[in-house]
């Protein structure tokens, strides 16, 4: 008995555990992919659980990805478009407007979720250490997935209104990744001050609201005068929304100088979201 344990406690010395130090970076951006990687699958947990969670005990599931842009077409197709004859760039009002609310209602339910996600795991948060980026990302992921639903309803409408997709619909992926990044950029913002900052939330209707009269949903950009055109770019979902429209059914011009300043708009709110979130990701933990 006593050799076994020998034996067992010399194999023991022979085994180099790893070893994780857990410390403050001094870096003003702290992101680091190599960990991100490490924690993908923790990431895949978070995206499926939210997923779950958002059509846990619903009667309808996820239809309710479908319901939502289809309503709100439907009013804004009669509103906007029969009564006050907005035009549409030559499309019929539902194709123009559910192609500006696929963009749309994926940013506006991306940025809700990743605003509230680091209060809503507030347990997990004070316990076990992961990259807290993570959060506002499977947020962000998640998202995906109410947009495929959607995205596969549009498929049908182009179908029914007899819309063949050009070869700009090659651009769709980088206006979809552009979406993303806007949604991530301000998710970090907000999540960050939602933790600091308990009334954001209450802002946060407020904000949808007036941003959504703030982009080219409702209306074409091309009712923007344009001198004042570069400026409405700086919106960042100016330039999504209007490239998917343009990428999906060809009409319009293609989305240039709006584009340009979406993008860089995106650019700068991605890279600051990232170095506010890194600053106050050490006292999350102390104040959620």
């Amino acid at each position: 008995m006593g050799a076994s344990q020998t034996a067992a406690a010399v194999v023991a010395e022979r085994i180099e555990y790893p070893v994780v130090r857990i410390e403050a970076r001094r870096r003003w951006l702290a992101l680091d992919l190599r960990e991100l990687w490490a924690y993908r699958e923790l990431l895949y947990f978070f995206v499926w659980r939210d997923i779950k969670v958002r059509y846990k005990q619903t009667v309808i599931g996820a239809a309710w990805a479908v319901l939502q842009p289809l309503m709100t077409m439907l009013v804004f197709s009669l509103f906007f478009g029969k009564l006050a004859k907005i035009p549409s760039q030559g499309l019929p009002y539902p194709i123009f407007y559910y192609c500006a609310l696929l963009p749309w209602m994926y940013f506006s339910t991306a940025m809700q979720a990743a605003t509230n996600v680091v209060v809503e795991q507030q347990r997990v948060i004070t316990k076990v250490y992961f990259p807290r980026v993570i959060l506002p990302i499977s947020s962000v992921m998640s998202g995906l997935v109410d947009f495929a639903i959607s995205f596969g309803v549009f498929v049908c409408m182009m179908f029914y209104y007899r819309i063949v997709p050009t070869k700009a619909v090659l651009w769709l992926p980088a206006f979809i990744l552009l979406a993303v990044l806007t949604a991530l950029g301000v998710g970090l913002w907000l999540s960050a001050l939602n933790a600091l900052y308990r009334d954001v939330r209450y802002v946060l209707p407020f904000l949808i609201q007036f941003w959504m009269f703030a982009s080219p949903v409702a209306y074409p950009s091309s009712l923007v005068p344009g001198k004042w055109r570069w400026l409405y770019g700086l919106n960042p979902m100016t330039g999504v929304i209007e490239g998917f429209r343009w990428a999906l059914t060809g009409h319009g011009q293609p989305p240039g100088a709006l584009l340009a300043a979406s993008s860089a708009a995106v650019g700068l709110l991605v890279l600051g979201g990232l170095v506010y979130y890194h600053a106050v990701e050490g006292k999350i933990a102390d104040v959620v």
